[in-house]
């Protein structure tokens, strides 16, 4: 009888598994900004970006600016950064407010996308990775903005996209 009950014991033991769920389960755009070279380039003006919500409504990026929709406020003198992506949506609407002693240019940049569910257990939260169809901007300061990696995962050192602003030559 012992040593049925240590067989199941050990079989018991054996059946259990640690569950895996990843720690960061944040799925965000990275971007970098550089030159026309590709040499990186901390940004001297103040970059806000602010997530327009998608229910139809007017958006007034000025109350928007004073709003919880403010997913970066004031970046100064880095050149790279993330935002996040949405889950529900097949396009972002992102506004980037690039502000500096005299003015404020505003480009509006669409972000198309197919959200795709990534399981890892039942014991872990829903994800969603995003594979990115297009891309799309306005060009007030924003010379270009170039899609190098269209995956969207957990990776937090993968660069998406290289924003390169307009030369003040």
């Amino acid at each position: 009888m012992r040593k049925l009950l240590f067989f199941f014991v050990v079989v018991w033991l054996a059946a259990c598994s640690s569950i895996d769920c990843p720690v960061q389960n944040i799925v965000s755009v990275q971007y970098e900004i550089c030159d026309k070279a590709g040499k990186s380039l901390p940004i001297t003006d103040s970059l806000s970006v602010i997530t327009a919500r998608l229910d139809g409504e007017y958006v007034d990026i000025t109350a928007l600016l004073n709003s919880k929709e403010v997913t970066l406020n004031r970046l100064v003198g880095k050149s790279a950064f993330s935002l996040p992506i949405s889950y529900s949506h097949p396009e972002d609407i992102l506004f980037f407010c690039f502000t500096d002693s005299v003015k404020t240019l505003i480009d509006t940049v669409w972000i198309e996308k197919d959200d795709i569910p990534h399981f890892e257990s039942v014991d872990c939260s829903a994800a969603f990775f995003h594979e990115i169809t297009g891309v799309r901007h306005t060009r007030n300061y924003i010379d270009s903005l170039v899609l190098l990696n269209k995956s969207v995962t957990y990776d937090q050192t993968t660069v998406h996209f290289r924003l390169v602003p307009k030369s003040n030559d």
